[in-house]
């Protein structure tokens, strides 16, 4: 007894610094979790962006990337060097371009797109590097890692946000603007997990609605013209096109078998009713890659990804083409709701005319 009165002592002293060490180690790991890092043009940031292809898409997310990041003071040739690799749509390209970003003297790595966040994911799978994603129909059904939305059930390295295409609800804004429409025809590569996303929801809203939708899968942009006009063939009325990059790079293909056929495309990308579509509700990507960049300039200034959970953003837009809709061979009507909430709308002379800033909401 006398031996344990003589050891209590000592062992509380023991245990008090131990608890004051881990209470300083507590500190010091919120305040880095939470530090600010100064960048300077001696010192850049740099990032290395990872790109799957030049289109207007991609383009308007990477634009708008930046311009986030120089609304929170990171700009390109003072504090900031973003390196912007392109793999031009070929998949062994962009793993390559993805191993290098993970390898080289970055202090972030960023990608636009499924593909390019897959590619990433696969080459960082240590966690090398920070990463931020954007433009990604479905962060769980990427399969990086990405458990559920607004939660920590992801790799620590990692952020970002999915923006989930409102494909249910384009169905229903072709049908009120022709409530005879009965056949849709979609050109899809089933090799992207975000196509097979958007075509998974196409289905089960088409049999809601009474519609059929005939399918026309490709593995590369050279098959979408012989699939468009296969679908032409097969009866169908209109063409609809959801989250697939493939068929983004192709668009114009798709276009010219619609004109064709004198049938419209409603079309899940935003702007596409300026690239000959009749009718688009989708992302505003300047918008989604704006975000991004301010998320990016988070991490950047010492924010942990780990502690940013990953989320939807879909800011939309709809845009109407009244110059194809004079062009069609069936009867397609906008609706008053419909030019209610049309950001742009492209009248008979071609003329764009922009409305209303353009967030609308879509579900």
């Amino acid at each position: 007894m006398r031996t344990l009165r003589h050891i209590l002592p000592g062992l509380g002293l023991i245990l008090a610094a131990a608890a004051l060490l881990l209470l300083s180690d507590l500190g010091s790991r919120n305040r880095e979790n939470t530090r600010t890092i100064i960048f300077s043009k001696e010192h850049p940031a740099r990032i290395g962006l990872l790109q799957a292809s030049s289109n207007q898409v991609m383009d308007d997310v990477l634009q708008g990337f930046l311009d986030g990041l120089a609304s929170r003071g990171f700009t390109k040739g003072d504090n900031l060097e973003v390196e912007v690799l392109n793999a031009q749509g070929d998949q062994p390209t962009m793993l390559m371009m993805a191993q290098s970003i993970v390898g080289g003297n970055y202090d972030l790595a960023a990608s636009i797109s499924t593909l390019c966040l897959q590619a990433l994911a696969s080459a960082n799978q240590k966690g090398r590097i920070p990463m931020v994603f954007c433009s990604v129909s479905s962060p769980v059904a990427a399969n990086v890692g990405v458990k559920s939305l607004g939660t920590l059930d992801k790799p620590a390295y990692m952020t970002g946000f999915g923006t989930s295409q409102p494909v249910e609800a384009i169905f229903r804004e072709a049908v009120a603007a022709n409530p005879k429409l009965k056949v849709v025809g979609v050109v899809w590569n089933p090799g992207e997990v975000n196509s097979v996303v958007c075509t998974e929801r196409a289905r089960k809203i088409s049999a809601e609605l009474g519609l059929t939708l005939i399918e026309a899968p490709i593995d590369s942009t050279k098959d979408v013209r012989e699939a468009a006009d296969a679908l032409v063939t097969r009866g169908a009325e209109a063409f609809w096109t959801g989250g697939d990059a493939t068929l983004i790079s192709a668009y114009d293909v798709l276009q010219q078998a619609a004109n064709k056929a004198r049938i419209p495309i409603f079309s899940n990308i935003s702007g596409h009713a300026q690239a000959g579509a009749l009718f688009d509700w989708g992302a505003n990507y300047h918008e989604v890659g704006y975000e991004g960049g301010r998320l990016a300039a988070d991490v950047l200034e010492g924010r942990s990804p780990a502690l940013i959970p990953v989320h939807d953003l879909m800011p939309g837009r709809m845009g109407l083409n009244e110059k194809v809709r004079a062009s069609l061979r069936d009867t397609w009507t906008f609706t008053p709701s419909q030019y209610e909430r049309a950001g742009y709308i492209v009248e008979r002379s071609g003329a764009v005319r922009e409305i209303k800033p353009a967030n609308v909401e879509a579900k």
